[in-house]
């Protein structure tokens, strides 16, 4: 029977950031604006690592995947935000919401565990160096990936797997500029305790195991960092660190603000404008946020400017 009510539904219509057709081409043009920003950067630094031999290391193994994990998810969502800034009328149909689901649950789950991953890198390199070349060896690397992409496919199924047992026998607007969890269940008329119970659980999981790891991690982190003598050594455990840390407090915290809150405390609306934050501008930021304070980064980017710009003049001459 549920089966039979979903399917009635064949399209929904995504309310967006706006009803004011006279913000949308202002809208239009940030979000371009932001979504350009977003993928010269995180491309522009899965390529820088692809060709810098220096930086083949598990610290930039991860923050490649990062990197394309930011540029995939932000991918999407945003054009589909786009379209709706030009049509008008932004309607997805039940399979694409589906899809649009599946993908973000996958990709936003993996970037949670990846950021784990780069945190235990981080601790693996402060606290054990001399261990580190086999602690962090490229099949350790490979599996950890394989867990990262692991917990992102899992939590994409389940989410997606009690999504299409829901009933949608009403109206199809959904409060939103994507089709997300909450605002799907919102406009639901069967029941959602399953489904409530299941966000609760899965995102939980994904939230508090990554945390926890990312917490211990950077406890021993500051531990050793506290007991090394030299303050050279201690300010640059401190700058290769800073930066996860706050790619970390920007995705988790918003993260969690926007899915682990009590419905009452924060109208859908004003979540639906949270939700943004790690959607749209983090993705745009980790990329200047790891390059920023990054010798290495700026070295290699350095080393192919130079390189790029001999090969011309040799080819002029």
């Amino acid at each position: 029977m549920a089966a039979e009510n979903s399917s009635s539904v064949t399209e929904f219509l995504l309310a967006g950031l706006t009803a004011q057709p006279g913000l949308r081409a202002p809208l239009f043009c940030l979000f371009l604006g932001f979504y350009v920003v977003t993928m010269v950067g995180n491309l522009g630094l899965i390529t820088l690592i692809g060709l810098s031999a220096p930086l083949h290391t598990p610290m930039y193994f991860f923050l490649f995947n990062l990197s394309f994990i930011d540029s995939c998810y932000c991918t999407t969502v945003t054009p589909k935000m786009l379209m709706g800034f030009v049509s008008g009328r932004n309607a997805i149909s039940h399979a694409g919401c589906m899809t649009q689901l599946f993908f973000f649950c996958f990709f936003v789950v993996s970037e949670s565990f990846v950021l784990s991953a780069m945190a235990y890198d981080r601790y693996v390199a402060i606290c054990s160096p001399l261990l580190y070349s086999a602690a962090m060896s490229p099949r350790v690397c490979l599996l950890l990936l394989a867990g990262v992409y692991g917990m992102g496919c899992a939590g994409a199924v389940a989410h997606v797997a009690c999504m299409l047992r829901v009933s949608f026998c009403g109206p199809s607007l959904v409060n939103h500029y994507m089709c997300d969890i909450l605002p799907l269940l919102e406009i639901s008329c069967s029941s959602t305790h399953v489904n409530e119970l299941v966000v609760f659980v899965v995102v939980g999981l994904d939230i508090g195991v990554p945390t926890v790891t990312i917490f211990i991690s950077y406890a021993l982190i500051l531990s050793a960092i506290l007991r090394m003598r030299c303050a050279e050594g201690r300010a640059k455990a401190f700058s290769t660190c800073s930066s996860h840390l706050a790619a970390v407090a920007l995705f988790f915290g918003s993260g969690a603000f926007v899915y682990l809150r009590p419905s009452s405390l924060l109208p859908m609306d004003q979540g639906t404008v949270s939700s943004l934050f790690y959607t749209i501008v983090v993705p745009m930021l980790n990329p200047v946020i790891y390059s920023l304070r990054n010798r290495d980064i700026k070295a290699a980017l350095k080393k192919i400017l130079i390189k790029n710009s001999l090969s011309r003049e040799r080819g002029a001459t």
